[in-house]
């Protein structure tokens, strides 16, 4: 008996170590965080307002889109809004197809004209006071043309943070990427690389239009934030993710996610991943 057990314990352990050595050879499979129905997972938080409340129902989903609308608003007055997805990521692939319609809230700013973002690596929406602004985080930054002028768009911006760029840190607010410029109502898919504090690209149309590194709190950019939560200096090495209301009507029609945690240990395999799922990046 006790040698048949050994047997098949053996038996056991060949077949989960298959198993498992197979599905880390497996494309992994896209976490749709947006789930075309409704906001389950998602916590909004806006300016002057507490943490889950959806103020004049500024985050819905409608037509199978999810909409950042303001019909219900008299003024913008600087109420800021992010809705923020209910778990952390550290290494993944975020894909997100958006686009802009409609006009500009009453009251929203110049520059929040066809403005939005994908806040990276940031807080925990229930540390942010009543009144912050943005959340401290990374900020993949989402801009519509006018028709006329160029206007790039997956920039960075950083409420409360810096990077590391070309072995420098940067402080500086915002960077433009080298993107062409996309005008109108267009529909755009914006893809953000993040691999825990070690890099960070923004890839639209299978280019690298912008790379940083070492994201880390720092910096100003935010305000009415709690103290004890910006941390100067501090990596960055996971965080919330969270889209943007800043005045301006805009569609999200996919928001998806590919976790490469399980590969950060293993660099062959970690490259051999991000190979199938952006087949044609060009650096």
């Amino acid at each position: 008996m006790k040698f048949k057990h050994i047997i098949y314990g053996a038996g056991i352990l060949l077949l989960s170590t298959s198993v498992f050595g197979k599905s880390q050879d497996k494309k992994p499979k896209p976490i749709q965080l947006f789930n075309g129905k409704d906001l389950k997972n998602w916590t909004p938080k806006i300016r002057n307002h507490k943490v889950g409340d959806n103020y004049k129902n500024t985050f819905r989903v409608e037509d199978g889109l999810l909409k950042v609308r303001y019909d219900g608003y008299d003024n913008f007055n600087f109420q800021y809004g992010h809705l923020f997805y209910n778990k952390e990521f550290s290494a993944y692939l975020l894909r997100v197809t958006y686009r802009f319609v409609d006009e500009q809230a009453p009251g929203g700013e110049g520059w929040a004209w066809r403005n939005s973002g994908a806040m990276l690596h940031g807080q925990d929406p229930k540390t942010m006071g009543v009144d912050q602004d943005f959340p401290i985080s990374i900020e993949g930054q989402l801009l519509g043309g006018n028709g006329k002028d160029e206007r790039t768009t997956s920039n960075l911006c950083t409420p409360g943070t810096n990077v590391v760029i070309d072995n420098k840190l940067f402080t500086p607010h915002c960077i433009s990427s080298t993107s062409k410029t996309y005008a109108g109502d267009q529909w755009v898919t914006a893809d953000f690389l993040v691999l825990g504090d070690s890099l960070v690209q923004h890839i639209l149309e299978d280019k690298v239009i912008l790379q940083y590194s070492k994201p880390q709190i720092g910096g100003g950019n935010v305000t009415d934030f709690d103290p004890v939560v910006k941390k100067d200096g501090q990596l960055l090495k996971k965080g919330s993710i969270s889209l943007q209301s800043e005045s301006h009507p805009i569609d999200f029609k996919k928001v998806e996610l590919y976790d490469l945690e399980p590969y950060m240990k293993d660099p062959n395999k970690l490259k051999k991943v991000i190979a199938e799922l952006l087949p044609n990046l060009k650096q």
